[in-house]
């Protein structure tokens, strides 16, 4: 027997649940336990270090400019 809101064997409304819980599973971000995350780098602390005021803005002009510069240098 077959119903118009069968579709593949499942009626229309489970076909929302389904897809509903993919997007969830996939689309939501989370921490995977086991998987490395992004470090930061020297300048990402630095700026940390300022917004949190641990530093004030001549350290922190001062340290920017020399890891600026130690970047230039390693690059080349």
């Amino acid at each position: 027997m077959v119903y118009e809101t069968q579709i593949w064997g499942m009626h229309l409304f489970w076909w929302f649940i389904w897809v509903f819980l993919l997007i969830w599973i996939f689309a939501t971000p989370y921490d995977i336990p086991g998987q490395r995350s992004r470090r930061m780098s020297p300048l990402d602390v630095l700026k940390l270090r300022f917004a949190n005021g641990q530093i004030s803005s001549e350290e922190y002009k001062r340290s920017k400019a020399i890891l600026e510069n130690d970047s230039i240098q390693t690059s080349k």
